[in-house]
């Protein structure tokens, strides 16, 4: 099995912390996105959007991360990360698909104006900026009252909820993310921070631009 993917991509994070939890033996092969390699033929016979990451078992090449998440959890005898009732499972999907359509691109803009420009020694765009912090305290608050009387998004313990929706406040330092006033988000976060997936699937310190 191998995961193509990127160490700074908040995508690919949440794969990663997947692979982690579970104790997967997986072949990791970077894809160079400073360089351009997603873009490449190779990259995009795998994945035609030319995004990382992207797993391949055995010729079973599968793309978008929560997709990859569930098939991993799905293949793990015993795993507790996916729900295996319906109703568990429901809302384990509930968050995910939030976290993609809300938070997750929320966090990308202001990651990007702020961290992944300046590793490109682009100037961040203010209105970008603006546009993305607002995004982030619309979206932020709900998350942050759902977590007011509870310790995990969902199911009373730890689910592939967590980790997608942690991997997209991964870089909330460097980018700045605005998350102060979100004490239950960030008391959440730094539970999801304590476990050894996430310590283990670390990046490297960025490179100069």
């Amino acid at each position: 099995m191998k995961l193509f993917f990127h160490p700074l991509s908040g995508n690919s994070r949440r794969v990663l912390l997947t692979v982690e939890h579970l104790g997967i033996p997986v072949e990791r092969v970077v894809v160079d996105l400073r360089q351009g390699e997603q873009r490449g033929a190779p990259h995009l016979a795998r994945n035609p959007n030319g995004l990382v990451p992207v797993l391949d078992d055995d010729g079973f090449v599968l793309w978008e991360s929560r997709a990859i998440m569930q098939y991993l959890a799905d293949r793990t005898p015993g795993q507790t990360l996916l729900p295996t009732d319906a109703r568990g499972r429901a809302d384990v999907a509930r968050w995910l698909s939030w976290c993609g359509a809300h938070m997750a691109p929320a966090n990308a803009i202001v990651v990007r104006e702020n961290f992944v420009k300046a590793l490109t020694g682009q100037a961040a765009d203010p209105a970008e900026v603006a546009r993305g912090e607002a995004l982030i305290a619309q979206h932020a608050a709900v998350l942050d009252r759902h977590l007011a009387e509870r310790a995990w998004v969902a199911q009373d313990r730890l689910t592939l909820a967590d980790l997608s929706l942690a991997a997209g406040f991964a870089l909330a330092g460097p980018a700045r993310l605005p998350i102060a006033p979100f004490a239950h988000l960030r008391a959440w976060l730094g539970r999801v921070q304590e476990l050894d997936a996430w310590k283990r699937t670390a990046p490297p310190p960025a490179p100069p631009a």
